[in-house]
Formats: structure tokens, sequence, C-alpha cells
């Protein structure tokens, strides 16, 4: 995990420096642009109105994202988007592992069941080692303890259950910081263009609208870019909340089935 956290983070800063060059370039471009256009308000035709249209349809969603990412200014943009990057890491990572952890419950437990009728308690201790998951390590750890009774095996089951579901659990916390940062940052982004756009409104002795309204969409962008990366990050999260209510629950079933066969094999041991 840390090595694909690493990975993205020296994507950031290529995407950061690639973005200011960019930046830089853009603005050289849209001084000649709001010339040209002033130039070309006089003499605008309607076949020339059609064919930007044309143009900005066949605009890439690839050039788009990026053309908004520089106008909403490199350094919060940038920002809000190394905590859509890590952010996503770590969710894919807790996805992928996750999906790996879940299994099935009832399939495992009838071979549980039969390995511990025919083989014995060695057999089935090689069984749960061997197979992956979270519930064939909590009945490993159960059957460790068995000369000890049912009543310690249950606390095992369940004190070790509980710090399975905190090793599942690894990554949450980290994910619900960047579905908070993401917004914060794009607020603070556009607070910060908005002061910038009334600075120039007061030094400015000739006011002009197109000026005071483009700066006031450059500020908006950051903060529907934090809104967004919220938004990604909030449907990894809740989906990755409700699988992990599905293996708590898998967990639970498979340690109760698990503490009544060793209530019925116990009752079936005949007395001496």
């Amino acid at each position: 995990m840390r090595k694909l956290i690493i990975g993205f983070l020296a994507l950031a800063s290529v995407l950061l420096s690639v973005n200011t060059k960019a930046a830089e370039e853009k603005q050289v471009a849209d001084k000649t642009v709001q010339v040209e256009k002033k130039e070309a308000k006089s003499e605008a035709k309607p076949e020339i109105k059609s064919t930007l249209d044309v143009e900005k349809e066949q605009v890439s969603l690839h050039q788009f994202v990026k053309e908004k990412i520089i106008e909403g200014g490199v350094t919060f943009m940038s920002i809000v988007l190394i905590c859509l990057i890590i952010g996503l890491t770590i969710a894919v990572e807790r996805v992928v592992t996750l999906n790996m952890a879940t299994s099935n419950v009832s399939k495992f437990m009838e071979k549980v069941k039969e390995s511990f009728q025919t083989n014995g308690i060695d057999k089935t201790k090689e069984l749960c080692a061997s197979t992956r998951g979270p519930i064939p390590s909590i009945l490993a750890q159960g059957l460790l303890r068995i000369d000890e009774g049912v009543d310690n095996v249950e606390k095992s089951i369940d004190s070790y259950g509980s710090t399975e579901m905190i090793r599942l659990e690894k990554g949450m916390s980290w994910i619900q910081l960047f579905i908070n940062l993401a917004p914060m940052f794009g607020f603070m982004g556009t607070v910060m263009g908005m002061i910038e756009a009334f600075d120039q409104i007061q030094a400015t002795a000739d006011i002009q609208i197109d000026q005071v309204a483009g700066g006031i969409k450059v500020a908006l962008l950051t903060t529907v870019a934090g809104l967004v990366v919220a938004v990604i990050l909030q449907v990894f999260y809740n989906y990755l909340s409700a699988k992990l209510d599905s293996i708590s629950e898998q967990m639970e079933d498979a340690n109760n089935s698990f503490v009544d066969m060793l209530v019925v094999a116990k009752k079936m041991v005949p007395k001496s």
C-alpha cells in the first residue's frame, strides 16, 4: 500500500509541474485570445459561430478537465487533485482487500464440520490455516484453545474477531479525511479567488462586467472540483462500509455455528 501511495504522489507531482507550465502558457494565450475576440466581434459571422461550436463539441474529456484545472488555479486545484489520487489509492486497496476477505461462509463451515467430525482437530486446524480470509483465521484461533473448554473458545473467538475487524477497517478513516478535506480546500480556493477578484475591482477605476464574472467563475471552479472529489470518495466509502457490515455478519454467523458445533461434539463425548 505504501508503494502505491508513493507512486501516486510521484504522479501527482508530475501533474503539478505540467499544470504549472500549462497555466503559464494559458496566460499568454488568453491575452492573445482577448485581443482577437475584440477584433472579431464586429466581423463575426454565423458560419464562424457554428465552426466554434463544432470545435467545442470535439474537445475531449481529458482536455476539458485539464482546462478547468488550469482555469481554477494550479495551487488549490492541485491540492484537491492530490486528495482524489491518495483517497482513490486507499479506497481501491481496501476494495481489493475486502473482496478477498469475502468467502462463502456456509460452504466453508460445511467443510469445517465435516473435517472436525471425520478427521479430527488437527486436520481442521490445517484446513483453517490453509484457507484465506478472516473467518478461517478466527476459527483457527478458537481451535487452539479447544482443550480449555467451550467458554474459553468463545471468548478467544470474540477477542480475535474484534482484532480482525480493526484490521479490515484500516484506511477507512483516511478516506473520510480526504472526503472532508477536498471540499474544504475547494472552498478555500474560492474564497481566495473572490478576494483577488475584489482586489482587482478596487484597483481598477473602469470596471468591466466580463472581468468580474471571469474572476468569480475561476474562483467557483475550485469549489466544484472539491465537491466532485468528495462525491467520488463518498461512494467508495459507503460501498466499503456496506462490505464491512456484510463481513461482520458473516463472522457472527460463522462463530455461532462453530460454537454450536463444539457444544454438540462435547455432548456426544461419553462421560467416564
